[in-house]
C-alpha cells in the first residue's frame, strides 16, 4: 500500500486495509518467545530510581509513547519498541529511535504514515482493545494494552517499570487523575491479579 491507499483507508477507516500494513499478532508474540521484557512507563517516581542499567540489561526494551527519558540512571537508553496512542514528533522520533513501532490506539485517525509503514509495524486489534475495555469498564491505557498483549505472549519474563498507576503522574503531561478516561484503580487490580498468577511478571519499584 501506498501513501495515497493508507490515507483512503485511513478517512474510510477500512480496517482490513489498514491491518495489511500489520505483521499478524501471531508473529508479534512469536517475537517474544524466550525474551527477557522490560516495558517501561511513564510515571514520574522512576525519576527518582535508579533502574537504568537494569531496564539495559532486558532481552527486549519497550516504552510508551513519548518516552521521556530523564537520565540513563533512572530509565535507561534503549528503545527495541515504542507502543503508541499518539502522533510523534520527528524530533522525539530520532531521539527514541524504536526498531519497530506498535500501534496501541483504536483511534486510526491519529496513525501517521511514517509509522504504519515502517519495519515490522504492529496495529492492534480493535477487538483486543475493546476486550480489555469491557474488563477494566474504562478505555486501557497503553501500557495495560501492552502488559495484557505480553502476558499472552510466551515471553520468558516482563518486568514493569515506571508503573505506579498515576499515584505521582506522568513525565509525559500535566493532567491529574481526574483529566484522564482510564481507571487506574482497576488497572492496579488488573495488574496485581497478573502479579498473582503469572509468575514471569514482576512490578520493579
Amino acid at each position: 500500500m501506498n501513501r495515497l491507499g493508507f490515507l483512503l483507508a485511513r478517512t474510510l477507516r477500512n480496517e482490513d486495509a489498514l491491518q495489511r500494513l500489520s505483521v499478524p499478532q501471531s508473529r508479534l508474540l512469536s517475537d517474544l518467545a524466550g525474551k527477557r521484557v522490560a516495558l517501561v512507563g511513564n510515571a514520574r517516581a522512576l525519576a527518582e530510581s535508579r533502574n537504568g542499567e537494569r531496564i539495559d540489561a532486558a532481552d527486549l526494551v519497550i516504552r510508551i509513547n513519548r518516552a521521556p527519558m530523564t537520565s540513563p540512571e533512572s530509565h535507561g537508553r534503549r528503545t527495541d519498541w515504542l507502543a503508541l496512542a499518539m502522533r510523534l514528533r520527528q524530533a522525539d522520533r530520532d531521539r527514541i529511535g524504536p526498531a519497530r513501532i506498535l500501534w496501541m490506539s483504536h483511534k486510526r485517525k491519529r496513525l501517521d504514515w511514517e509509522s504504519a509503514s515502517s519495519p515490522g509495524f504492529y496495529l492492534h486489534p480493535l477487538g483486543d482493545f475493546a476486550a480489555l475495555r469491557e474488563r477494566l469498564g474504562a478505555p486501557p491505557t497503553t501500557g495495560a494494552m501492552m502488559i495484557d498483549l505480553i502476558a499472552r505472549s510466551p515471553a520468558a519474563g516482563l518486568e514493569l517499570y515506571g508503573f505506579d498507576f498515576f499515584a505521582s503522574l506522568s513525565l509525559s503531561g500535566s493532567r491529574d487523575a481526574g483529566k484522564v478516561p482510564h481507571d487506574f484503580g482497576k488497572e492496579a487490580e488488573f495488574v496485581s491479579n497478573l502479579l498473582k498468577n503469572d509468575q514471569r511478571i514482576r512490578h520493579i519499584r
